[in-house]
């Protein structure tokens, strides 16, 4: 399996964030799919709280068409959401993003509308820094 350009630096913002890496690829199996998520990953919350868990899809859009990779990641995500729930995986679903891709792309009002009407939650990082920026749920 081929990863994004982006994962490792992903990868290190989330375990600087405290994060611990529970699977790098994550499965997602149904029926006949075999799908793999990128990564997944949880963090205490507290002892009451328990912990919380994520699984990230990356995307660094940097290919010919931005269009096209968008609605391959929308996709995915719609895909990946609709098996977890079928499966009861207790863990968000976020789509991982640079700062770059996120300010050249993600300010657009097209995809605004795309973002509001699907709720897929991003997570941007900064890959230079290796950091986490911002949750956008």
């Amino acid at each position: 399996m081929a990863r994004d350009i982006i994962h490792g630096a992903v990868r290190n913002a989330l375990i600087k964030d405290d994060w611990v890496i529970t699977a790098d690829p994550f499965r997602i199996q149904y029926e006949e799919f075999d799908l793999s998520a990128d990564l997944s990953a949880e963090r205490a919350l507290s002892a009451e709280k328990g912990n919380q868990k994520i699984v990230v899809e990356v995307k660094s859009f940097v290919g010919r068409s931005f269009v096209r990779e968008l609605q391959q990641a929308m996709g995915q995500y719609a895909m990946y959401l609709e098996f977890m729930s079928i499966l009861d995986v207790d863990h968000k679903l976020f789509v991982a993003i640079s700062t770059l891709a996120y300010e050249r792309y993600f300010g657009q009002r097209a995809v605004k509308a795309l973002l509001r009407q699907s709720q897929m939650p991003l997570l941007i990082v900064n890959i230079e820094q290796e950091e986490i920026v911002q949750w956008i749920n």
